[in-house]
């Protein structure tokens, strides 16, 4: 039953993941597929160089929330005693990682989706929501200050295990900081191309006014 439990939510976590919101609304209420636009990225960052601040804010937000949905619900494993509330950091992490790839790779458009970045800003929300909100605030300095969403995403994500080495925030189990450094390489992994557009000055900018442009 245990096995049966945590296989079943493994399998909802990846398919909440999978969710492609910048896809869905984009068809829906514009008739059009995000990913022939733009950076033909499934995100909120295409969504808003594409369709704009609103549609863009919120495929954000539910890109953020359905990550924080997937890793929430480890919770329930303690709660139906299939595994020892000692164990829930791991569950927290698989399940979350599980969201993510559903973003990148989601089941129901042919695996073609997004970068990941809010659905793993959701899933670190949910297990540190301090340390978090601390990345959020540098990723919105980064942005202000060289206008790059990438550069911004990039640097967030290391700043979250190096928060988490300082004894303020060290966390009791060690197994969230090399994830938080797995997380980091996942995500300049994913932003390649990204960098190599920032080394030859062509990444787009990011006008907070009016949106995104080259």
């Amino acid at each position: 039953m245990n096995i049966l439990l945590i296989a079943a939510l493994f399998i909802i976590a990846y398919l909440i993941g999978s969710i492609s919101t910048a896809v869905w609304i984009g068809k829906a209420y514009y008739g059009v597929d995000i990913r022939q636009h733009g950076s033909g990225n499934s995100g909120a960052t295409n969504t808003f160089r594409v369709l704009g601040k609103k549609p863009g804010t919120i495929v954000m937000l539910i890109d953020i929330f359905k990550g924080w949905v997937a890793t929430s619900l480890a919770a329930l494993l303690v709660i139906f005693n299939a595994v020892p509330a000692d164990d829930l950091i791991f569950y927290q992490l698989a399940m979350g990682a599980l969201a993510v790839v559903g973003h990148i790779f989601p089941v129901y458009e042919r695996f073609k989706g997004g970068k990941g970045v809010a659905t793993l800003l959701g899933m670190m929300l949910a297990i540190h929501l301090e340390v978090a909100l601390m990345c959020m605030i540098i990723f919105v300095i980064v942005l202000f200050t060289s206008r790059y969403v990438s550069l911004g995403s990039m640097i967030a994500a290391l700043a979250f295990p190096i928060l988490l080495l300082l004894p303020r925030f060290h966390p009791d189990n060690p197994i969230l900081i090399i994830f938080g450094f797995v997380v980091f390489a996942v995500v300049v992994l994913t932003h390649r191309k990204n960098i190599n557009r920032l080394i030859n000055g062509e990444e787009s900018k990011a006008n907070i006014k009016l949106g995104l442009r080259k």
